[in-house]
């Protein structure tokens, strides 16, 4: 029976296959307690050091399979399996109430997934999956129940499951694994990522998928637009559409090593977003132009205390000199909210992500704040730098992080060390407030870029964590495009680049509208560059402006949306 779907596309390529569904194994956790607590400990400890050895095993084949780079996440995996808090409190509880492993374990193991699943960004957000992966390993080594072994699958198959964990993602084998589909997840999951990396097309966040197929069943699915197909009405179409795909992913190579520059000469840049320095040679290979987002806290939260100077120096200094004189934007220390830290107690708030972060964090905090200058001053001189400070509400914060960062610039040449004149100091838009007065803003920055995963949530005062909301989030909405030509304009009105380096600065469908507003710097991840230069060096600047301004009078996304697709459509750039 034909049925149609749409997720969320998070790893290109168009496939039609049959349908294989992942099945997994159910635990038994039941309450029994348990005799000799000795034992069980040990028994705990033992299915430790079982998956510990499982998950290197996973690391060398993925490290193989998607590089280096990309397998860390198994150190990760690992050190969360070894962590002796967890280990400790599993321990405790076992000891003090007699219940058995398996019951600990899940019930601890759920309370830090939970602790992940709350976070507002979407990256840390995602770091939940890593905990579940974690935990369904040990259980199965608990109760002597075998995982699913994904290697075995033997022919060409699109793989349909609730969830696919970084383990089993690693394990698949793209010549018979041709895509996967799964009901929750997006694109800055492990999951998703690793499939771009194995260039394994994906379509995630399919809700009740699994019980609308049955094995077996032809799909056609576009890991582009998230659409799927089940039955397809005429598979023709869907071949076409193959070679259409194939075609394009040929000609995308010749878009990696140029300009970026619209067929009426308007140019502008395509930079990367990053989070630790070995990003920045694959941000190079897939043509970025630059940085236009360094995520300094993940300096501080892969840590066990606040890092020093010099270690931060290292991680600024190796991005710099591999950039080899284009641009880097670093974002100073972007941390509470959601995102916390093994070292560090933040105050209880009633709503943390309105709170003490940020900006807010480091003002207050300025022996902390200084470490991070001090490190960004010094490691100036080994490229072209930008810093930018993260959700700036009001001119007097600015100009108060502005000032502390001359003053200790200004310290440390006194000291004796180099620090380059021409540093640019500039500010994420991610506060309604900050787009409103981006023109009074735009006498004090050296450049603005717009975070329009916040901005979107804070201008529709929607939390991105709440199922019941998430419809408001809405990237191309009016109300969203006219406080994003808001910063551009009060940009532009002092003669400064902006940039954009939210999850929208990557997306096509937003692509020719935020070119026709006039967006100077689009920053995304890495592997969306030769994409979204192939469309914008294929657009007329000037088509664009007309473009955005009819948006701008429309009053509902859908239209906003609609609009931009027969626009693509009619350009031949989406199939």
């Amino acid at each position: 029976m034909n049925k149609l779907f749409k997720g969320i596309g998070a790893s290109d390529g168009i496939v039609i296959s049959s349908a294989y569904l992942l099945v997994r194994p159910k635990f038994d956790i039941n309450d029994q307690l348990v005799s000799n607590i000795d034992e069980e400990v040990k028994k705990y400890q033992n299915a430790i050091a079982t998956t510990v050895q499982q998950l290197t095993k996973i690391k060398e084949i993925a490290v193989n399979k998607i590089g280096q780079d990309k397998a860390e996440v198994f150190d990760a995996h690992i050190q969360i399996a070894n962590d002796p808090e967890i280990s400790q409190e599993v321990i405790h509880t076992i000891t003090n109430t007699k219940m058995n492993a398996a019951n600990v374990a899940n019930t601890i193991f759920d309370k830090h997934y939970e602790t992940f699943k709350a976070m507002t960004d979407a990256y840390f957000r995602e770091r939940a999956a890593d905990v579940l992966d974690v935990k369904k390993r040990i259980l199965s080594n608990l109760l002597n129940i075998p995982l699913p072994d994904i290697g075995d699958i033997n022919r060409e198959v699109i793989l349909i499951a609730h969830d696919l964990t970084p383990s089993e993602t690693a394990l698949l084998d793209k010549k018979y694994v041709r895509a996967f589909i799964t009901e929750i997840g997006g694109r800055t999951s492990h999951a998703a990522i690793m499939a771009r990396t194995m260039e394994i097309p994906a379509v995630l966040g399919v809700t009740n998928i699994l019980n609308e197929v049955k094995n077996d069943q032809p799909i056609g699915l576009n890991g582009d637009t998230g659409e799927i197909e089940i039955e397809p009405k005429d598979s023709s179409i869907w071949e076409n559409r193959i070679t259409a795909y194939a075609k394009e992913k040929n000609e995308l190579k010749k878009y990696v090593n140029i300009p970026t520059i619209t067929l009426d000469q308007h140019k502008v840049e395509l930079s990367a977003n990053i989070g630790k320095p070995t990003d920045a040679a694959i941000a190079l290979s897939n043509g970025a132009e630059g940085i236009g987002l360094y995520r300094s806290e993940f300096l501080y939260m892969d840590n066990d205390h606040w890092p020093t100077e010099e270690e931060q120096f290292n991680g600024y200094k190796d991005v710099l000199q591999e950039l080899g004189g284009k641009l880097t934007v670093i974002r100073t220390l972007d941390i509470g909210g959601d995102k916390k830290l093994s070292y560090y107690q933040f105050p209880q708030e009633m709503n943390p992500f309105l709170g003490y972060r940020a900006i807010r964090f480091c003002l207050d905090n300025k022996e902390i704040f200084k470490t991070q200058l001090r490190a960004l001053g010094r490691a100036s001189v080994f490229g072209k730098l930008g810093i930018m400070f993260p959700m700036v509400a009001t001119i007097d914060e600015f100009k108060e992080a502005k000032a502390f960062t001359m003053q200790t610039f200004a310290e440390l040449r006194k000291e004796g060390h180099k620090v380059r004149d021409d540093i640019q100091i500039g500010m994420m838009t991610e506060i309604p407030s900050s787009a409103v007065l981006a023109k009074k803003f735009s006498k004090y920055v050296d450049f603005f870029s717009i975070g329009t995963n916040d901005l979107n949530q804070y201008a529709f005062a929607c939390d991105r964590m709440s199922q019941k909301v998430s419809y408001l989030y809405q990237p191309n909405n009016p109300a969203l495009l006219t406080l994003i030509k808001m910063t551009i304009d009060g940009g532009h009105n002092n003669k400064l680049w902006v940039g954009m380096c939210g999850e929208m600065a990557g997306n096509i469908y937003s692509l020719p509208i935020l070119l026709g507003l006039g967006l100077d710097e689009f920053s995304m991840s890495a592997t969306s560059i030769p994409k979204a230069r192939k469309i914008i060096n294929n657009l007329s600047f000037n088509e664009c402006q007309k473009l955005a301004q009819k948006t701008l009078e429309l009053e509902t996304v859908e239209q906003v949306n609609n609009l931009v697709t027969n626009f693509l459509k009619q350009k031949n750039l989406i199939i």
